[in-house]
């Protein structure tokens, strides 16, 4: 049994608390806000976030970041990527030094610095916890996770003793955990599948097709691979469960906050008040910044993430966005 404390109080964060939990681990789940702190150790439930599903007495929900951290043989974080860079610089001093590992959950490139999470960590937190850093990814929506519905995800390291350690506090037999070193290509899958998962809602918003849903999940796959070669990724990661395993379900589930967000716009609704409707956070919006800008900075042909851009930060009309894709030039599928 391992101390683990869990960084982010969200659907996500309850769920692999939940997780970690049933796996015989004792658990300490931090929220940011005192408020949401007191609700959840009053409901040990967050009715709006994930209905259903209590908190075990067993696990210890605070608002005290040091308290959370104290002693813990390991942090996992699932707060949001635009705060893991802010969560990471409040933990300064507070890591144990015998810390085994630190895990991100988050899917998402920083702003402004085109960083994955890892490379977040990389420069927040001290150096003698480089080489614990994993991320975590795969088809893993919390509202499944949590009610023991299967599912396999991926641990990636660019050091493999640590990714196979994350490897076995995390894995159970409805929660598949398999090994990476791959930590480029992951993080990248991970990210750049909501910018796609926004173009799958606008077709849907649209009221298109299945074939029309095939061909962009298909074609956006390609600029996950285009972008990763060129950022130093392994081609096939994108066909594992971080790449086309987590792009087909962010595409196509109910429970997909970025092809909720493309849905509503391809309805006519304005980003501003689709985003100030939900309660949760969509990843995806401040990702297809990032994506745009690493295309631009790798000189990767991105089509799809460019006209997700536009729709989002430039108010094009999703209709002209897809003539538009589908009027470009022929060329060959397979190109470099």
């Amino acid at each position: 049994m391992k101390k683990i404390a869990v960084l982010g109080a969200g659907s996500w964060g309850i769920a692999i608390s939940v997780l970690l939990h049933r796996n015989n681990h004792k658990i300490t789940l931090w929220e940011f806000l005192k408020e949401d702190c007191q609700r959840l150790n009053s409901l040990r439930e967050h009715p709006d976030k994930l209905p259903g599903i209590k908190i075990p007495a067993e696990i210890e929900i605070t608002d005290d970041l040091k308290k959370a951290v104290t002693n813990s043989q390991a942090i996992v974080f699932v707060v949001p990527s635009p705060y893991v860079r802010q969560t990471a610089r409040s933990l300064s001093g507070y890591i144990p030094n015998h810390i085994e590992f630190i895990v991100n959950l988050a899917k998402g490139l920083e702003n402004n610095t085109l960083y994955r999470m890892s490379e977040v960590l990389h420069e927040e937190l001290s150096g003698q916890f480089h080489n614990r850093i994993v991320t975590l990814s795969g088809p893993s929506h919390a509202e499944e996770v949590s009610r023991n519905i299967p599912t396999t995800v991926v641990a990636a390291s660019l050091n493999l003793p640590v990714a196979e350690m994350v490897q076995q506090v995390f894995n159970n037999p409805t929660f598949r955990v398999y090994t990476s070193t791959d930590l480029i290509g992951v993080e990248l899958g991970g990210s750049i599948k909501n910018v796609i998962a926004i173009a799958a809602g606008i077709i849907d918003g649209l009221g298109l097709g299945d074939n029309t849903l095939g061909a962009l999940m298909t074609r956006g796959l390609a600029e996950m691979v285009r972008l990763g070669r060129k950022m130093g990724a392994e081609p096939l990661t994108f066909a594992g469960l971080s790449g086309i395993g987590d792009l087909i379900t962010t595409c196509i589930s109910r429970h997909s906050r970025n092809r909720y967000v493309g849905e509503q716009l391809g309805k006519g609704k304005k980003l501003a008040d689709i985003l100030s409707s939900m309660k949760m956070v969509a990843e995806g919006v401040n990702t297809t910044r990032s994506a745009y800008q690493l295309a631009e900075k790798y000189n990767v042909e991105m089509p799809i993430t460019v006209e997700v851009y536009n729709i989002l930060f430039a108010n094009k009309d999703p209709k002209t966005a897809l003539f538009e894709l589908m009027a470009r030039s022929p060329k060959p599928e397979i190109w470099a």
